[in-house]
């Protein structure tokens, strides 16, 4: 078993663990608070700190396809970790913050454009969801406002779980036409920001939508026929 201590609370930043395998592939843990790449979110980075005060850094995270365990990729010069090893784990929470701050206002954005999304991606720096957008006209100025209204209204995101049978029969909760979550298994994430979105995620989340911070619409291009890209990013800070 390995805890995934993001999911409890994505606000930690450190944690002790123990080492469960370490090998060419990666380090295992039986606890983390290292999210790892997935739902267009990267991977966390951060510091591995030994009891004897060294400390390795954590160049990126990933899900083993195979097994599932979520698989820190250490510094190239990293010693070999010995299973039981004990350790604390150190997050980079700054990079981290922000990428909760971001994919919160893609939520947001997918709250206010009412069209499926058929791609996302996001930064440190900025994000990104494709549409589906058939006829829709965007603006970038007046998507803009929405958004800041809905920053400035400070609204509670929470974190809840349905059955995957109960989703399955409520289809308009999913928005990502081409990826679906897990339907089979008995409890789905959910991320419900109040009175505004509600939708199946895996990833990292600010607790109000007022610590998003300033965001604006940078560009919105074309990419097809009826495929437009719309791109946040922060406003300077």
């Amino acid at each position: 078993m390995q805890r995934e201590l993001f999911n409890d609370d994505a606000y930690l930043r450190q944690a002790t663990a123990h080492v469960l395998r370490h090998d060419e592939h990666g380090l295992v843990l039986d606890a983390t608070v290292f999210y790892p790449l997935g739902g267009g979110q990267p991977g966390d980075t951060g510091e591995v700190v030994l009891d004897d005060g060294r400390r390795i850094r954590v160049t990126d995270t990933r899900r083993d396809r195979e097994t599932r365990q979520i698989v820190s990729t250490l510094a190239a010069d990293a010693p070999l970790l010995a299973p039981g090893t004990p350790v604390t784990l150190e997050l980079d929470w700054t990079r981290r913050h922000r990428h909760m701050r971001m994919h919160t206002a893609l939520h947001l954005l997918s709250a206010v454009i009412k069209a499926g999304v058929t791609g996302g991606n996001l930064t440190d720096q900025s994000g990104r969801l494709d549409f589906d957008t058939g006829d829709l006209r965007l603006d970038a100025s007046q998507l803009t406002q929405q958004l800041q209204a809905l920053v400035a209204a400070d609204r509670a995101v929470h974190v809840r779980s349905i059955p995957g049978d109960e989703l399955r029969a409520q289809p308009e909760l999913i928005r990502t036409m081409s990826v679906s979550p897990p339907l089979d298994v008995p409890l789905v994430r959910l991320i419900d920001i109040q009175d505004t979105d509600l939708q199946p995620c895996g990833g990292t989340h600010v607790a109000r939508t007022g610590e998003i911070g300033a965001i604006r619409v940078g560009k919105i291009e074309n990419k097809g026929a009826h495929n437009r890209r719309v791109v946040l990013s922060f406003v300077e800070e």
